[in-house]
């Protein structure tokens, strides 16, 4: 019996010896991870900052600012193994890491292709936020771009968030990416009036309205179709989306409302 304890003690002397000698390593590892955790914070910070201030799109920006964050606390995680002599222990979890993210790449492969078409969008910027965007039955204003998805706000008030997988697969129509929006409608004339000369009259009510563009972008009144008794003409106007402090909604509905005062006035 004493000597199966004084072979315990032993055994326990051993060991803590062992832990005696790992403890230095372990707390430098803990350090260098604490350190690496806070310095990938504050340049991540720093580089979100530095990056949108510069970039005109912040998902881009912010895409770039996390990946610098991995980037540079995978290298204290690798630093730490070193510290505590377990380099080659590196490389065995990075191909373990291979190995599960193709198997859950597999098993969540909905998740990662909207993720790898958010970073496409990201590079290659088809929109912005506050564009005017069309996507299969949705439309609606950017609110948010997300690495998985896009939120689009409709015009009647609902946030929708569109898969960014569904945006690369259908065609997207921006309307105002570049800052001009064109509105047509059409009005009818009699036809016992002086047209050239109502048409003119139509075209400076347009102009009058603020908001729409006079000079870089001419506003548009011809003929489309003649009927008995009537003349249909089509009004045709821009408006600046970045410049005016009103929404196209608004001054859309003005036009119309000065153009048909016009007509009910020389009808």
């Amino acid at each position: 019996m004493r000597t199966f304890f004084q072979d315990v003690l032993n055994q326990f002397a051993l060991y803590f010896h062992g832990v005696g000698e790992l403890a230095p390593k372990f707390f430098m590892a803990a350090i260098v991870l604490v350190v690496a955790w806070f310095i990938a914070r504050l340049i991540r910070n720093m580089a979100d900052k530095k990056l949108k201030k510069s970039m005109e799109d912040p998902l881009l920006a912010e895409f770039l600012a996390t990946m610098t964050r991995t980037v540079i606390f995978i290298i204290g995680i690798s630093l730490a193994f070193k510290v505590l002599g377990l380099s080659g222990v590196t490389a065995s979890i990075l191909a373990g890491a291979g190995i599960t993210a193709f198997i859950i790449g597999f098993a969540l492969r909905d998740i990662g292709e909207n993720f790898l078409a958010g970073i496409l969008m990201a590079f290659k910027r088809p929109f912005r936020v506050g564009d005017f965007v069309e996507t299969g039955p949705i439309r609606g204003r950017v609110v948010a771009l997300n690495i998985r998805d896009t939120q689009l706000k409709t015009p009647d008030g609902k946030d929708v968030y569109v898969p960014n997988a569904n945006i690369i697969k259908n065609p997207l129509i921006n309307y105002t990416i570049d800052g001009f929006l064109r509105f047509d409608f059409l009005v009818s004339l009699p036809s016992n009036t002086d047209h050239h000369l109502v048409m003119k009259e139509i075209e400076i009510a347009v102009e009058s309205v603020e908001g729409v563009i006079k000079r870089r972008r001419k506003s548009e009144v011809y003929v489309t179709a003649i009927a008995p008794g009537r003349v249909d003409v089509t009004v045709s106007f821009w408006i600046d989306t970045f410049r005016t402090r009103f929404t196209s909604d608004h001054i859309r509905s003005e036009v119309i409302l000065r153009v048909q005062k016009l007509i009910e006035r020389i009808s």
